[in-house]
C-alpha cells in the first residue's frame, strides 16, 4: 500500500498525466494531450479493471458491457455472451452490479476492461476477490491474451499471479525495483 500502484496505472491509461516522461500506447503517445484524444485512445486501445469496479450501477452485466463496446463503434471481436462466458459469468448476464458478489462484480469489471479487444489490459487486483479455482480460470484467460500478443499488466499481491508473469517488477516508495 501507498507505493505507487495504483498512480502508474493511472498514468498508463491516460487516466493522470505522469510528472516526467510520456506514455505510448501500441506507438502512439497517450499522455500530455487532451482528456477527450485520451478518453478517445482508452477506449479503443486500453482496457482498465480497477479496484474499485468500472461498472454503471443502474445497467445489467450485459448492457455495462455493450456501454463499453459503443465507444468504440465497429470494434470486432467476441460477441457479449462469449465474453461472459470466458470470465464465468454467462449466467449473470441480466444481473445489476449490486446483486453481485464481490468476486462477481470483479469478473463483470473484467469482462468491461476487455470488451473492445484492447491492445493492452491494465487490471489493478484483478484476482484478489477470488477463490481458487476462479483465480485460475482468469489467470488462464490473461495469459491466452498475452499468448495472442495483448499487453497485460497486473497490478498484484497473489503469489499465484506472479507465478505466470513474464515479468515481475517491484513497487516500493514510488521506486521499481
Amino acid at each position: 500500500s501507498g507505493s505507487g500502484k495504483s498512480t502508474l496505472l493511472a498514468c498508463l491509461a491516460g487516466l493522470d498525466e505522469p510528472d516526467g516522461g510520456v506514455v505510448h500506447v501500441g506507438g502512439e503517445r497517450i499522455s500530455h494531450r487532451p482528456e477527450a484524444e485520451r478518453a478517445r485512445m482508452r477506449a479503443r486501445r486500453i482496457g482498465v479493471l480497477s479496484q474499485s469496479g468500472n461498472l454503471i450501477a443502474h445497467l445489467d452485466v450485459r448492457a455495462n458491457i455493450r456501454l463499453a463496446r459503443g465507444a468504440t463503434p465497429g470494434t470486432a471481436g467476441q460477441s457479449v455472451g462469449e465474453l461472459l462466458d470466458q470470465v464465468g459469468l454467462g449466467h449473470r448476464a441480466r444481473a445489476l452490479p449490486r446483486e453481485l458478489a464481490g468476486g462477481e462484480l470483479a469478473r463483470a469489471g473484467l469482462a468491461v476492461a476487455l470488451a473492445n479487444d484492447p491492445d493492452i489490459l491494465l487490471a489493478d487486483e484483478p484476482t484478489g476477490e477470488l477463490d481458487g479455482a476462479t483465480e485460475q480460470r482468469v489467470l488462464r484467460l490473461l495469459c491466452s491474451r498475452a499468448l495472442a500478443g495483448g499487453g497485460v499488466l497486473l497490478v498484484t499481491h497473489s503469489p499465484e499471479a506472479v507465478k505466470i508473469a513474464d515479468r515481475v517488477i517491484t513497487l516500493r516508495d514510488g521506486r521499481a525495483s
